[in-house]
Protein backbone atom coordinates (compact mmCIF):
# COMPACT_ATOMS: atom_id res chain seq x y z
CA UNK A 1 0.00 0.00 0.00
CA UNK A 2 1.89 3.24 -1.17
CA UNK A 3 1.95 5.95 1.58
CA UNK A 4 0.25 9.32 1.16
CA UNK A 5 2.24 12.67 1.31
CA UNK A 6 1.10 13.63 4.50
CA UNK A 7 2.04 9.97 6.14
CA UNK A 8 5.08 10.60 3.85
CA UNK A 9 5.96 14.02 5.72
CA UNK A 10 5.37 12.18 8.80
CA UNK A 11 7.84 9.84 8.46
CA UNK A 12 10.27 12.31 7.59
CA UNK A 13 9.67 14.61 10.78
CA UNK A 14 9.98 11.98 13.28
CA UNK A 15 13.48 10.89 11.78
CA UNK A 16 14.24 14.40 11.19
CA UNK A 17 15.89 15.07 14.75
CA UNK A 18 18.27 12.20 14.48
CA UNK A 19 18.84 12.71 11.08
CA UNK A 20 20.63 16.15 12.30
CA UNK A 21 21.71 15.12 15.46
CA UNK A 22 23.86 12.85 13.73
CA UNK A 23 24.96 14.63 10.70
CA UNK A 24 26.41 17.54 13.34
CA UNK A 25 27.52 14.71 16.18
CA UNK A 26 28.84 11.77 14.11
CA UNK A 27 29.60 12.72 10.58
CA UNK A 28 30.25 16.63 11.52
CA UNK A 29 33.24 15.93 13.89
CA UNK A 30 34.41 13.17 11.80
CA UNK A 31 34.52 16.19 9.24
CA UNK A 32 36.38 18.14 11.72
CA UNK A 33 38.96 15.74 13.01
CA UNK A 34 39.67 15.15 9.40
CA UNK A 35 40.18 18.98 8.56
CA UNK A 36 42.28 19.28 12.06
CA UNK A 37 44.80 16.30 11.09
CA UNK A 38 45.70 19.06 8.30
CA UNK A 39 46.57 21.91 10.20
CA UNK A 40 49.51 22.63 12.20
CA UNK A 41 47.63 22.52 15.52
CA UNK A 42 50.19 21.55 18.32
CA UNK A 43 49.29 23.61 21.70
CA UNK A 44 46.46 24.88 23.49
CA UNK A 45 46.14 27.65 21.44
CA UNK A 46 44.61 26.52 17.57
CA UNK A 47 46.33 26.78 15.13
CA UNK A 48 44.55 26.36 11.69
CA UNK A 49 47.17 26.68 9.00
CA UNK A 50 47.14 23.76 6.85
CA UNK A 51 50.17 21.93 6.26
CA UNK A 52 48.74 19.01 4.14
CA UNK A 53 49.03 15.69 4.79
CA UNK A 54 52.83 16.74 7.10
CA UNK A 55 51.13 15.14 10.21
CA UNK A 56 50.55 11.81 8.45
CA UNK A 57 53.52 11.55 7.22
CA UNK A 58 55.65 12.62 10.38
CA UNK A 59 53.14 9.89 12.05
CA UNK A 60 54.60 7.01 9.70
CA UNK A 61 57.92 8.50 10.63
CA UNK A 62 57.44 7.64 14.26
CA UNK A 63 59.13 4.63 15.91
CA UNK A 64 56.00 4.87 18.94
CA UNK A 65 53.39 4.80 15.77
CA UNK A 66 55.47 1.70 13.97
CA UNK A 67 55.22 -0.25 17.27
CA UNK A 68 51.84 0.33 18.13
CA UNK A 69 50.58 -0.74 14.69
CA UNK A 70 52.81 -3.50 14.63
CA UNK A 71 51.67 -4.73 18.29
CA UNK A 72 47.28 -3.97 17.04
CA UNK A 73 48.27 -6.33 14.08
CA UNK A 74 49.51 -9.32 16.45
CA UNK A 75 46.57 -8.53 18.81
CA UNK A 76 43.82 -8.94 16.23
CA UNK A 77 44.99 -12.08 14.74
CA UNK A 78 45.71 -13.45 17.89
CA UNK A 79 42.14 -12.60 19.31
CA UNK A 80 40.38 -13.58 16.42
CA UNK A 81 42.05 -16.72 15.84
CA UNK A 82 41.54 -17.76 19.50
CA UNK A 83 38.49 -16.41 20.45
CA UNK A 84 36.96 -17.60 16.73
CA UNK A 85 38.80 -21.17 17.72
CA UNK A 86 37.56 -21.38 21.65
CA UNK A 87 34.22 -19.78 20.90
CA UNK A 88 33.40 -22.49 17.64
CA UNK A 89 34.42 -25.14 20.46
CA UNK A 90 31.92 -24.22 23.02
CA UNK A 91 29.12 -23.97 20.48
CA UNK A 92 29.97 -27.76 19.52
CA UNK A 93 30.15 -28.79 22.90
CA UNK A 94 26.97 -27.31 23.73
CA UNK A 95 24.91 -28.02 20.88
CA UNK A 96 25.67 -31.70 22.10
CA UNK A 97 22.45 -31.07 24.57
CA UNK A 98 24.44 -31.01 27.49
CA UNK A 99 22.84 -31.49 31.06
CA UNK A 100 22.55 -27.86 32.33
CA UNK A 101 23.35 -26.01 28.97
CA UNK A 102 21.47 -23.28 30.42
CA UNK A 103 23.67 -22.67 33.22
CA UNK A 104 27.23 -22.93 31.23
CA UNK A 105 25.73 -20.95 28.41
CA UNK A 106 25.21 -17.90 30.99
CA UNK A 107 28.93 -18.87 32.65
CA UNK A 108 30.39 -18.54 29.16
CA UNK A 109 28.42 -15.38 28.46
CA UNK A 110 28.89 -13.62 31.87
CA UNK A 111 32.40 -11.98 30.66
CA UNK A 112 30.28 -9.82 28.48
CA UNK A 113 28.22 -8.22 31.15
CA UNK A 114 31.74 -6.60 32.63
CA UNK A 115 33.78 -3.80 30.85
CA UNK A 116 37.04 -3.64 29.37
CA UNK A 117 37.88 -1.43 32.56
CA UNK A 118 36.61 -3.58 35.25
CA UNK A 119 38.33 -7.02 32.95
CA UNK A 120 41.78 -5.15 32.82
CA UNK A 121 42.42 -3.83 36.45
CA UNK A 122 41.04 -7.96 37.19
CA UNK A 123 43.66 -9.45 34.79
CA UNK A 124 46.24 -6.83 35.94
CA UNK A 125 46.41 -8.45 39.19
CA UNK A 126 45.61 -12.01 37.82
CA UNK A 127 48.89 -11.52 35.61
CA UNK A 128 50.91 -9.72 37.74
CA UNK A 129 54.21 -11.69 38.06
CA UNK A 130 55.23 -10.50 41.74
CA UNK A 131 58.15 -9.15 43.30
CA UNK A 132 60.78 -10.97 45.36
CA UNK A 133 59.20 -9.09 48.12
CA UNK A 134 55.39 -10.43 47.66
CA UNK A 135 56.59 -13.36 45.89
CA UNK A 136 54.43 -15.08 42.98
CA UNK A 137 51.04 -13.40 42.31
CA UNK A 138 47.60 -14.32 40.56
CA UNK A 139 48.55 -17.14 38.11
CA UNK A 140 52.09 -17.42 38.55
CA UNK A 141 51.11 -18.16 42.06
CA UNK A 142 48.51 -20.69 40.98
CA UNK A 143 51.38 -22.42 38.40
CA UNK A 144 53.68 -22.92 41.55
CA UNK A 145 51.16 -24.37 43.82
CA UNK A 146 49.74 -27.43 40.84
CA UNK A 147 53.70 -27.83 40.31
CA UNK A 148 54.22 -26.00 36.91
CA UNK A 149 56.23 -23.47 38.06
CA UNK A 150 58.11 -23.60 34.70
CA UNK A 151 55.02 -21.93 32.85
CA UNK A 152 55.43 -18.79 34.90
CA UNK A 153 56.31 -15.36 32.89
CA UNK A 154 56.52 -11.78 33.52
CA UNK A 155 53.16 -11.07 31.39
CA UNK A 156 52.49 -7.82 30.65
CA UNK A 157 55.47 -6.29 32.33
CA UNK A 158 58.11 -8.72 30.16
CA UNK A 159 58.34 -6.99 26.64
CA UNK A 160 58.99 -10.24 25.11
CA UNK A 161 55.41 -11.24 25.71
CA UNK A 162 53.77 -7.27 26.24
CA UNK A 163 50.48 -7.26 23.68
CA UNK A 164 49.91 -11.26 23.55
CA UNK A 165 48.96 -10.91 27.41
CA UNK A 166 46.09 -8.75 27.04
CA UNK A 167 45.02 -11.23 24.19
CA UNK A 168 44.56 -13.25 27.46
CA UNK A 169 41.91 -11.56 28.73
CA UNK A 170 40.12 -9.97 25.43
CA UNK A 171 39.66 -13.66 24.48
CA UNK A 172 38.01 -14.55 28.36
CA UNK A 173 35.50 -11.78 27.19
CA UNK A 174 34.81 -12.19 23.85
CA UNK A 175 34.83 -15.79 23.27
CA UNK A 176 31.66 -16.80 24.81
CA UNK A 177 29.69 -13.95 22.69
CA UNK A 178 31.53 -16.29 19.65
CA UNK A 179 29.95 -18.88 20.88
CA UNK A 180 26.86 -17.54 21.34
CA UNK A 181 26.85 -16.53 17.72
CA UNK A 182 28.19 -20.04 16.46
CA UNK A 183 25.42 -21.95 18.73
CA UNK A 184 22.86 -19.56 17.52
CA UNK A 185 23.77 -20.23 13.59
CA UNK A 186 23.89 -24.12 14.42
CA UNK A 187 20.44 -24.45 15.98
CA UNK A 188 19.19 -23.00 13.01
CA UNK A 189 20.73 -25.36 10.53
CA UNK A 190 17.79 -27.96 9.37
CA UNK A 191 18.37 -31.40 11.58
CA UNK A 192 17.34 -32.96 8.22
CA UNK A 193 20.38 -31.83 6.74
CA UNK A 194 22.68 -33.70 9.44
CA UNK A 195 20.60 -36.59 9.74
CA UNK A 196 20.70 -37.28 6.11
CA UNK A 197 24.35 -37.35 5.91
CA UNK A 198 25.00 -39.59 8.60
CA UNK A 199 22.18 -41.88 6.97
CA UNK A 200 24.63 -41.93 4.19
CA UNK A 201 27.57 -43.37 6.67
CA UNK A 202 28.77 -39.57 7.08
CA UNK A 203 31.07 -39.59 10.38
CA UNK A 204 30.12 -36.69 13.27
CA UNK A 205 33.73 -35.01 11.88
CA UNK A 206 32.29 -35.03 8.36
CA UNK A 207 28.92 -33.77 9.11
CA UNK A 208 30.62 -31.02 10.40
CA UNK A 209 33.42 -30.73 8.13
CA UNK A 210 31.26 -30.73 4.90
CA UNK A 211 27.75 -29.65 6.01
CA UNK A 212 28.16 -27.44 9.19
CA UNK A 213 30.95 -25.85 9.34
CA UNK A 214 30.18 -24.18 5.37
CA UNK A 215 27.38 -23.40 6.40
CA UNK A 216 28.00 -21.42 9.52
CA UNK A 217 30.64 -19.07 6.97
CA UNK A 218 28.42 -15.84 7.28
CA UNK A 219 28.51 -16.36 11.04
CA UNK A 220 32.79 -16.71 10.34
CA UNK A 221 32.50 -13.58 8.61
CA UNK A 222 30.24 -11.14 11.34
CA UNK A 223 32.59 -12.79 13.94
CA UNK A 224 35.55 -11.26 12.17
CA UNK A 225 33.98 -8.25 11.56
CA UNK A 226 32.97 -7.33 15.00
CA UNK A 227 36.14 -8.39 16.58
CA UNK A 228 38.73 -7.22 14.20
CA UNK A 229 36.76 -3.47 15.06
CA UNK A 230 37.22 -4.18 18.72
CA UNK A 231 40.79 -4.81 18.28
CA UNK A 232 41.26 -1.94 16.25
CA UNK A 233 39.88 0.09 18.33
CA UNK A 234 41.18 -1.18 21.70
CA UNK A 235 41.97 1.42 24.36
CA UNK A 236 40.35 0.65 27.34
CA UNK A 237 41.53 -2.70 28.30
CA UNK A 238 45.14 -1.62 27.77
CA UNK A 239 45.00 1.87 29.91
CA UNK A 240 43.72 -0.54 32.70
CA UNK A 241 45.54 -3.54 32.60
CA UNK A 242 49.23 -2.58 31.10
CA UNK A 243 49.55 1.14 30.02
CA UNK A 244 52.21 1.51 27.05
CA UNK A 245 54.10 -1.08 28.61
CA UNK A 246 58.04 -1.36 28.73
CA UNK A 247 59.80 -0.31 25.43
CA UNK A 248 55.92 0.07 24.26
CA UNK A 249 55.61 -3.29 24.23
CA UNK A 250 51.67 -3.44 24.89
CA UNK A 251 51.56 -0.05 23.04
CA UNK A 252 48.22 0.41 20.72
CA UNK A 253 47.04 3.54 18.11
CA UNK A 254 44.05 4.43 20.23
CA UNK A 255 46.39 4.97 23.56
CA UNK A 256 49.09 6.99 21.00
CA UNK A 257 46.64 8.62 19.87
CA UNK A 258 44.98 9.90 23.42
CA UNK A 259 48.42 10.66 24.91
CA UNK A 260 49.26 12.93 22.05
CA UNK A 261 46.49 14.39 21.75
CA UNK A 262 45.20 15.23 26.01
CA UNK A 263 48.87 15.37 27.43
CA UNK A 264 51.04 16.32 24.77
CA UNK A 265 48.75 18.74 23.44
CA UNK A 266 49.45 18.13 19.87
CA UNK A 267 45.56 17.91 18.38
CA UNK A 268 46.65 17.61 14.78
CA UNK A 269 48.92 14.88 15.09
CA UNK A 270 46.23 13.18 17.87
CA UNK A 271 43.23 13.56 14.88
CA UNK A 272 45.70 12.43 12.58
CA UNK A 273 45.96 9.24 14.00
CA UNK A 274 42.19 9.16 14.53
CA UNK A 275 41.48 9.68 10.87
CA UNK A 276 43.65 6.33 10.37
CA UNK A 277 41.94 4.04 12.79
CA UNK A 278 38.60 5.00 11.42
CA UNK A 279 40.24 4.48 7.59
CA UNK A 280 41.19 0.91 9.07
CA UNK A 281 37.68 0.38 10.34
CA UNK A 282 35.75 1.77 7.04
CA UNK A 283 38.15 -0.64 4.88
CA UNK A 284 36.77 -3.37 7.16
CA UNK A 285 33.40 -2.56 7.37
CA UNK A 286 31.86 -1.18 4.38
CA UNK A 287 32.55 -4.06 1.88
CA UNK A 288 30.84 -6.09 4.60
CA UNK A 289 27.85 -3.47 5.08
CA UNK A 290 27.46 -2.89 1.20
CA UNK A 291 27.50 -7.11 0.99
CA UNK A 292 24.85 -7.25 3.41
CA UNK A 293 23.06 -4.76 1.83
CA UNK A 294 23.37 -6.25 -1.61
CA UNK A 295 22.34 -9.68 -0.22
CA UNK A 296 18.96 -8.35 1.11
CA UNK A 297 18.12 -6.34 -1.92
Amino acid sequence: MKKTKEEKILTFLFILPSVILIAVFVYGFIGWTGWISLTNWKDVVPDFTFVGFRNYIDLFHNLRFQIGLKNILVFTVLFLVVSIAIGLFLAILLDRKVRFENVFRSIYLFPMAISFIVTGVVWRWMLNPGTATTGSLGINMLLDKIGLGFLKSGWYTDPNVGIKAVVIPAVWQMSGYVMAMYLAGIRGIPQELSEAAQVDGASNWQVYRYIILPLLQPITLGAVIILTHISLKIFDLVVAMTGAGIGFSCDVPALFMYDTTFRGNFFAQGAAIATILLIFVAILIIPYLRHGLREGS
